[in-house]
């Protein structure tokens, strides 16, 4: 019998303008963020108060736009950076552009736009993916662009191809 453990990808399997669709989608509940915006001592009203809520644009209380970014990224990990992360570097050009609600599915996708060894750390390299955030009627809810720093692969695997 062979053991497979699920493990993210090293460096060199990772391919600029792959997609990735990450599957299951999450779908977003009143406690998740409540929950979430109280970790994180967010005091947004518009979060935690659902009168106020009422009374705004959307008439109803907004996702936590950071719990958005947060699984989007999170959806990411098990196929792309799983076992293979050495740090996560920065994540830029952030941007939620329609609101995700209460009962409203998230599904992310991946597509990898750059890659290139580190100049400074033997056997990693740094992999540029960006993460777009769907609803269940395809509206995007947020776009983000992350930079990993991931391992190449393990030295006794490179030898024996």
């Amino acid at each position: 019998m062979t053991d497979i453990i699920q493990r993210g990808l090293y460096y060199e399997e990772f391919e600029v303008g792959v997609r990735y669709l990450h599957r299951p989608g999450r779908t977003a509940t009143e406690a998740d963020n409540v929950l979430f915006t109280t970790l994180t001592m967010n005091t947004q009203a518009l979060h935690l108060d659902a009168a106020f809520a009422d009374t705004q644009e959307f008439g109803q209380r907004l996702m936590n736009s950071m719990w958005t970014l947060s699984t989007m990224v999170g959806a990411s990990v098990a196929q792309l950076t799983q076992g293979t992360l050495v740090a996560q570097l920065g994540l830029g050009d952030i941007a939620f552009p329609h609101p995700l609600f209460a009962g409203d599915t998230l599904y992310t996708e991946s597509t990898i736009t750059e890659k290139r060894l580190s100049s400074s750390r033997p056997g990693q390299g740094i992999c540029t993916i960006a993460h777009i955030g769907r609803n269940q009627n395809d509206l995007i809810v947020a776009k983000a662009t992350r930079t990993a720093l991931v391992h190449c692969l393990p030295k006794e695997t490179t030898d024996a191809v």
